[in-house]
């Protein structure tokens, strides 16, 4: 049964002025099942994914080769490198997951303030081991993440696992946190805020410090990551959606009218392709956007080694394209 919903009134904040984005060409590669939310490149230059029904994929470097490492029994998101080699799995329905190289699954954390998490979401982990996870709401779970978008009632938060065992919920409040990156140095956290249209950081060297807003993204931003060119690469979902702009700052009433609507009516994210990507300062240094019939909606960005890797929960597809010069 579908969940109500009892929005909250904001006013969002300008669109950010009109861009000349740079034209984004990709090639991507079927898979064997839906929603490929993530991804993350190994040392081969393989990639790794999770799907809609809980497995976790590998696809080789050439897209030819695809493994099924393991199956989480839940929704994985978010996948990071853990020290000992495991990967740390976000998934939604579980909390934080490891996989090991024997392709066996172990709950890290399921819990946070006294309850299961409800939307794992992403994370990014120091070399010391600690992990910076986001759970995105307390009101609904990945199956219902447009009714959190819709509702704007900002429940979700940012937390910090250290090697220990001690979880501190850093950050509360927020409008669907989403991904997560750290700055080189590892003393500021970047993370967006999806409902926020936000890319903004956190300083890990201040206790109690409050995040401070780096750069307004145009659009709905999703997952972020560092690359190995040093940039934190920001995959945008959609672009900022007009109806909901004009709707959220209204009477309830009216995003309760959306979210009762059926599904092949409500707005859908639009069937495009853009990818920015950022120094630590908060500068722009890659704009891309591109269409492709068989991807839109990308939810995951990976740069390695002169490569991107993208994901999207909205196809069954990766799509991939070479790391762009950058231009001054």
């Amino acid at each position: 049964m579908k969940s109500s919903i009892d929005p909250v009134r904001w006013t969002p904040p300008p669109a950010p002025p009109a861009r000349q984005p740079r034209h984004l060409d990709v090639q991507t590669v079927a898979l064997p099942g839906a929603g490929p939310e993530d991804t993350l490149i190994d040392e081969d230059g393989s990639v790794l994914t999770g799907l809609l029904d809980g497995r976790i994929l590998r696809v080789s470097a050439d897209g030819r080769t695809i493994s099924t490492l393991a199956d989480t029994g839940g929704r994985p998101l978010g996948l990071e490198w853990l020290a000992d080699g495991k990967v740390l799995v976000c998934d939604a329905n579980r909390g934080l997951l490891t996989l090991d190289r024997d392709g066996r699954i172990a709950t890290l954390l399921g819990e946070v303030d006294g309850r299961p998490m409800r939307f794992c979401n992403n994370a990014d982990v120091t070399d010391d081991g600690t992990i910076y996870f986001t759970d995105s709401s307390t009101r609904f779970g990945i199956d219902e993440w447009m009714a959190d978008l819709l509702e704007h009632s900002c429940t979700g938060s940012l937390y910090r696992l250290t090697p220990d065992g001690e979880v501190t919920r850093l950050v509360s409040g927020r409008a669907f946190p989403n991904g997560v990156a750290l700055s080189g140095d590892q003393q500021t956290l970047f993370f967006a805020e999806t409902g926020g249209y936000g890319l903004y950081k956190l300083d890990l060297t201040s206790p109690g410090a409050e995040p401070e807003l780096v750069v307004a993204i145009p659009g709905l931003p999703d997952n972020i990551a560092r690359g190995s060119d040093g940039l934190i690469w920001v995959a945008i979902g959609s672009p900022r959606n007009a109806l909901l702009d004009r709707l959220l700052p209204k009477p309830p009433i009216l995003r309760k009218a959306i979210w009762a609507l059926p599904e092949a009516v409500k707005p859908k994210a639009a069937d495009v392709i853009e990818i920015q990507a950022y120094d630590d300062a908060g500068r722009l240094v890659h704009d891309l956007r591109g269409t492709h019939p068989d991807f839109h909606m990308p939810t995951g960005v990976r740069e390695r080694d002169g490569k991107v890797w993208l994901s999207s929960i909205g196809t069954t597809r990766l799509a991939t394209f070479p790391t762009p010069p950058v231009t001054t």
